[in-house]
């Protein structure tokens, strides 16, 4: 997830200080990435680009951002997804000709084979980065027709994945082009001045009027007029322009009370980033090692552990891989067991945890191989690791992990599944399908959410007024409930604690009483039938039960279950991606209603870099 940004405009205060409005814009952006930061802008018929590594100050500090004039310029912060946080990779990119230059938010997923095909034309490339592709593929098309808005047709009919784009170049200095497709992108529309935008927040200072642009829109914005097409049509769009009436605090969380639920909600989008990201070739490498390893070793911390501890469950289930997973904090127990030929799996959101760092520092140093999960590229860990699969849930603000867990699920889930298949354990159809089930997951978990937030909230205001519960499971549910528990510990101060379902019996059901909440996550099909019997041991004792049961299941706990949030029936193997999402919805809205800041829990840091 970048920020991009462009201003087009005829009015003096605005176009004789372009480059610090943009700036200005950028930073209420910085949220949406802090990796590097750059802006381009045309004056006197000159394209000029100034951008590097860094947070806008910084890069503001070293190449004087406040200081460039022009009528149109585009801006842009970056969240690494393609090539390492540099100067070289920051955007704006440009064309061999330097006369195009792109800003970009989004994956393009067939960049690969578009670059290829352009190098084998002659261009030449200065960056790692999918977008720079953009730039050139117009550059290409203009070759053929000189029209440029036609060149920019073109190009754009032939990206693949999620975008939204803004351009400007010479050979039409008074439009800014711009494309979205699945990427936010909004135009805002003011008196001599047109801005476009990844949020409303970048320019909420200068006009509250805006239209949000819709998938497969493209077209461009002058200082006083807007086209938009869709599919070769133009598009009226004068019934779509909105009056804004957010503080700019608001409108950085697009609307929503606290970034915790906007980043429950951004979860279809960073799952679908995440999955067209993956390259299936570094999968096919890493299970490799992890197949040819004498051990294999997984840890993380917090959030990230429960994310390994559902990779553990599929290695020993599915792949028949043995596993030593264990929380990053107690590596010293392990590191004496490691060798040469070994591999330690390393997960991490920020890929700064100390103690996840550490571990795979000492496991590093006795000859291990270690693979790390990330979302922040070029950080820490990854730098120690050999090979590093990143997901692409771009930046979280809210302490609470939410979206970088379900997208660490993703990757995890894909890589037991390869290793499976290639140790012979699940067929090549059988693969095949769950890839398939992976790519529909995003709209799995929008169906999820929008199907289970009302509910959720009233679960969530209820056990508000409790002081403990138990969440409960079996099988590949565990880590699941574990999750479910700690986000009610950490942003509502409710104690809540997870248990193998069958280990109640062994002490826990000793506090049960009339009222007392157990949350069941009925999820791994190899325990439906016996979790029955864990409900009814509940039940006898009056507790107020609630459950996440799959479609084809409800009718068995239809008696047993107080309240059922009823999931859709997809594959127990990829489905502990939606079942933590209504968790989340349950912990945000117990939150909420006992009057906390789920964005900022008490004692608690987004990474923790203090052993």
């Amino acid at each position: 997830m970048c920020g991009i940004v462009g201003i087009a405009a005829l009015t003096e205060a605005l176009s004789d200080n372009i480059g610090r409005f943009l700036r200005k814009c950028l930073e209420r952006l910085e949220y949406r990435g802090y990796d590097s930061a750059g802006i381009a802008v045309l004056f006197n018929n000159e394209l000029i680009v100034k951008k590097g590594k860094g947070k806008i100050h910084e890069v503001n500090r070293k190449y004087s951002f406040d200081e460039m004039k022009g009528y149109i310029g585009i801006g842009h912060v970056r969240w690494s997804t393609h090539g390492k946080p540099s100067d070289y990779n920051a955007h704006p990119h440009t064309d061999c000709t330097e006369t195009i230059a792109v800003v970009h938010n989004g994956i393009i997923s067939n960049f690969q084979e578009l670059k290829a095909r352009l190098e084998s034309k002659g261009h030449k490339f200065k960056s790692e980065t999918d977008t720079e592709v953009i730039a050139h593929l117009i550059e290409e098309y203009l070759r053929q027709d000189k029209d440029f808005f036609t060149a920019f047709k073109k190009a754009i009919n032939e990206l693949e994945g999620t975008y939204a784009i803004a351009v400007i170049t010479k050979h039409d200095s008074d439009k800014i082009y711009f494309a979205k497709q699945t990427s936010p992108l909004v135009i805002g529309i003011g008196d001599g001045v047109n801005f476009i935008a990844s949020d409303i927040p970048a320019f909420l200072e200068f006009t509250r009027k805006v239209i949000v642009l819709r998938d497969g829109e493209y077209g461009y914005i002058t200082p006083t007029s807007i086209h938009i097409e869709h599919s070769g049509k133009e598009v009226s769009y004068e019934g779509r322009v909105k009056v804004i009436d957010w503080s700019l605090e608001m409108a950085s969380k697009e609307g929503y009370p606290h970034f915790m639920l906007k980043e429950i909600h951004e979860q279809p989008l960073a799952l679908k980033n995440t999955i067209l990201g993956l390259d299936l070739n570094i999968i096919d490498k890493v299970a490799k090692l992890i197949i040819n390893a004498d051990n294999v070793f997984i840890t993380g911390a917090g959030t990230s552990y429960h994310a390994g501890l559902v990779c553990d469950y599929l290695f020993t289930t599915l792949c028949q891989v043995d596993t030593y997973t264990f929380i990053a904090s107690e590596y010293r127990r392990y590191e004496k067991l490691a060798e040469d030929d070994d591999v330690l799996i390393a997960i991490s959101q920020s890929g700064e945890t100390i103690d996840t760092l550490l571990a795979a520092r000492v496991f590093k140093n006795r000859g291990t191989r270690i693979i790390s999960i990330c979302n922040v590229i070029d950080s820490a860990i990854p730098r120690e690791s050999e090979m590093t699969i990143y997901t692409r849930a771009g930046p979280e603000i809210g302490v609470a992990a939410t979206k970088t867990f379900t997208t660490q699920l993703a990757v995890l889930t894909l890589l037991a599944l390869r290793v499976a298949n290639l140790r012979g354990f699940i067929s090549n159809d059988d693969y095949r399908a769950c890839l398939k089930t992976l790519t529909e997951i995003p709209e799995i978990v929008h169906k999820v959410i929008t199907h289970h937030e009302a509910m959720t909230k009233i679960v969530g205001n209820t056990l508000s007024k409790k002081q403990d519960m138990y969440y409960l499971s079996r099988g590949l549910g565990v880590p699941i409930a574990m999750e479910g528990a700690l986000k009610l510990k950490e942003i509502a101060y409710i104690h809540a604690e997870a248990y193998p379902a069958g280990e109640s019996k062994h002490g826990p059901i000793a506090l049960v009483e009339e009222g007392f909440p157990i949350l069941f996550v009925i999820l791994d099909e190899n325990y439906v039938e016996t979790m029955i019997g864990n409900v009814m041991e509940m039940k006898a004792r009056d507790a107020l039960t609630i459950g996440l049961v799959a479609k084809k299941y409800r009718e068995k706990y239809e008696q047993l279950l107080d309240i059922i949030l009823e999931m859709p029936n997809i594959d127990y193997r990829i489905a502990t991606i939606p079942y933590v999402v209504p968790l989340q919805l349950i912990a945000y809205y117990a939150s909420v209603s006992r009057g906390y800041d789920p964005d900022k829990p008490r004692n608690l840091a987004k990474t923790v870099t203090v052993e």
